[in-house]
């Protein structure tokens, strides 16, 4: 298989079912953006973190995959097998947010990311999971996607969070609460 296909230099691109559409199209937008996460997902996972962290971040890589390709399905009977977000997807996440929270003191104001950069790029993939999870609400008002990967997509963005505030605990790093001048 070629790397290069030649038959996007037109500006269309298939989705998965043979449809041909333009490279901006809503699910074009919404499985890119999935992409670029999974990517700075990668990104956090090459810090010195936690190793059980790295091995999760991986499954959320996995299932994010599992987005993209659900989000690039335009066929009611594909010919390939498109994989699914179940509940227990979103438990899982769910369960690992849960787990860090019991070592965290409770939020009292909005913390401004930084301090580290495995704290900050913990911010960045939360700001692009919420940018995904826009795109692909949006995309759900023209066509259906199912609402597990809504709730997973919004989800992971918590995670995200709850995950900056741990690694910044175990890494001694003071986070700056937001106080607003008023």
């Amino acid at each position: 298989m070629k790397v290069y296909t030649k038959t996007g230099d037109k500006g269309t691109t298939s989705l998965i079912g043979g449809k041909r559409v333009s490279k901006y199209h809503p699910r074009i937008e919404a499985y890119g953006t999935v992409d670029e996460l999974i990517s700075y997902i990668g990104l956090l996972r090459d810090q010195d973190i936690d190793h059980e962290v790295k091995l999760f971040l991986i499954e959320i890589q996995d299932k994010l995959m599992s987005c993209a390709s659900i989000l690039a399905a335009d066929c009611t009977d594909c010919r390939v097998k498109i994989p699914t977000i179940l509940p227990s997807d979103t438990q899982k996440i769910e369960l690992e947010i849960d787990k860090f929270e019991t070592l965290l003191e409770p939020l009292t104001s909005f913390i401004l990311p930084g301090g580290h950069q495995a704290v900050s790029l913990c911010h960045v993939c939360r700001t692009i999971c919420r940018r995904c999870e826009r795109i692909i609400i949006k995309l759900s008002e023209e066509t259906p996607v199912p609402e597990e990967l809504i709730v997973y997509i919004n989800r992971l963005s918590d995670f995200f969070f709850v995950l900056s505030r741990k690694i910044a605990k175990e890494l001694n790093i003071d986070q700056i609460s937001w106080n607003p001048k008023i």
